[in-house]
């Protein structure tokens, strides 16, 4: 049983004939925020009953390790297999020496239980999250790289940019209208009349219409 635990944890898989193929999946590092530590990776069992052919890879690595001619390692691994599924119909427990057992449920549908500490679990290491405040990184802006302290100040110029050209148009146009204004007052006087249409409009006159036919 060492040789078929080798070559699952070099290629991470083997297929089992009639059953599936045992997978032994990589677990990435963890955050436990509630213990505040870190879990260390590791790997984890996952059994898929979807495909159970072994490769020709794998018998010619165990004919190479058993030093058993290719049709009697093929030969011994299927019996191997058959013995398995034997234990599981008949809802005994089978056992994968110095790794775990197989068990099928009421649905008929087979599951992998690997045993306590099969591989190495290094322990969690701690984790706390530290909060810096008043530090300096960079940051791109467009097509130039700046300050994470300039930024405020480059935010806080362009709204006093914008209020400041607002309230200049602002004062642009009142002068311009009290120039209008004033210059009307210097040409007709500061009188009621300037600030209105100083032009007459002549009267025409009618002609009389005649009433005797």
């Amino acid at each position: 049983m060492e040789v078929l635990n080798h070559y699952l944890f070099q290629h991470r898989r083997i297929s089992i004939p009639g059953m599936g193929t045992l997978y032994m999946d990589r677990v990435p590092a963890r955050t436990d925020f509630v213990n505040r530590q870190l879990l260390a990776p590791g790997f984890a069992f996952r059994f898929d009953k979807y495909f159970d052919a072994p490769d020709k890879e794998f018998f010619a690595y165990l004919s190479s390790k058993m030093q058993l001619p290719d049709v009697e390692a093929i030969r011994w691994y299927n019996e191997y297999a058959y013995g398995l599924r034997a234990k599981i119909r008949s809802k005994q427990e089978a056992r994968w020496d110095g790794l775990g057992s197989f068990h099928a449920d009421d649905n008929a549908d087979i599951f992998f239980e690997a045993f306590p500490q099969v591989l190495p679990v290094k322990k969690p290491v701690p984790a706390v999250r530290v909060i810096r405040e008043h530090t300096e990184h960079a940051i791109l802006v467009g097509d130039r790289e700046r300050s994470s302290t300039e930024m405020p100040e480059l935010l806080e110029e362009g709204v006093h940019v914008e209020r400041t050209s607002w309230w200049t148009w602002a004062l642009i146009i009142a002068a311009l209208a009290g120039c209008i204004c004033f210059y009307q007052f210097y040409r007709h006087g500061f009188t009621l009349s300037s600030t209105g249409n100083s032009q007459t409009v002549p009267a025409v006159q009618m002609p009389a219409t005649s009433t005797n036919k």
